[in-house]
């Protein structure tokens, strides 16, 4: 148990360091760890919605399933939760603190998802999952952290970023899950290119809100 639990929130706290020590003024440890936890959480009632709408058997459709049974439940609630317990925070006071915080969000939902996956399908897929699933999570908490950051610190488009902060990370991870879901034993030849896709819109967007004034 011991060695699944390492393997399942190693890649986690490696992609979160990274990005929380590219910021320029850290932000308070307790608030990360605060926000991670409460990504955590939100794996057991979205795996409840998502239960229930697999087990009713409401449709095969894979861009169904993958945009609104995973994509949307699972981006729809980080994003609520950012919402609600760090864009009016008083530590939330820099382009770049969106990112860190958006981060430490999907990486605290992707956390316990790769540990229950590890523990149902078995160890040997942590490598794979660490590069896929877990990274995935990351970089879509980066790209929704952006737009939050643009949100609260710049005067205008307000409420459009914040949608953004939604939207862009609810098209990528759907169109991540469609990959997965419709090419079948394949899908590691489109996904990886996608996968060098995302880390390129994200790094630009670290890049960019760095260098915000």
């Amino acid at each position: 148990m011991f060695a699944i639990l390492s393997a399942g929130l190693a890649p986690s706290f490696a992609l979160l360091s990274y990005f929380y020590l590219k910021d320029k003024v850290t932000e308070p440890i307790s608030l990360i760890i605060r926000t991670f936890l409460t990504g955590a959480i939100l794996v057991f009632p979205i795996m409840f919605i998502q239960y229930v709408l697999t087990s009713e058997d409401i449709t095969n459709n894979y861009f169904i399933q993958s945009f609104f049974f995973i994509a949307f439940f699972e981006e729809f609630f980080k994003w609520f939760i950012f919402v609600f317990t760090i864009y009016y925070h008083d530590e939330f006071d820099d382009h770049y603190d969106g990112i860190v915080y958006g981060v430490s969000i999907s990486l605290g939902f992707a956390s316990v998802e790769n540990i229950l996956y590890l523990i149902t399908n078995g160890i040997e897929y942590a490598f794979m999952r660490a590069f896929f699933p877990v990274s995935s999570h990351a970089l879509f908490g980066v790209i929704m952290g952006y737009y939050f950051g643009k949100a609260k610190l710049t005067p205008h488009h307000t409420n459009f970023n914040r949608f953004l902060a939604f939207f862009i990370p609810f098209v990528l991870h759907g169109i991540y899950n469609y990959i997965l879901l419709s090419i079948g034993q394949n899908w590691i030849y489109i996904l990886s290119p996608f996968m060098v896709l995302l880390w390129f819109m994200a790094l630009r967007r670290v890049k960019s809100a760095n260098q915000f004034v």
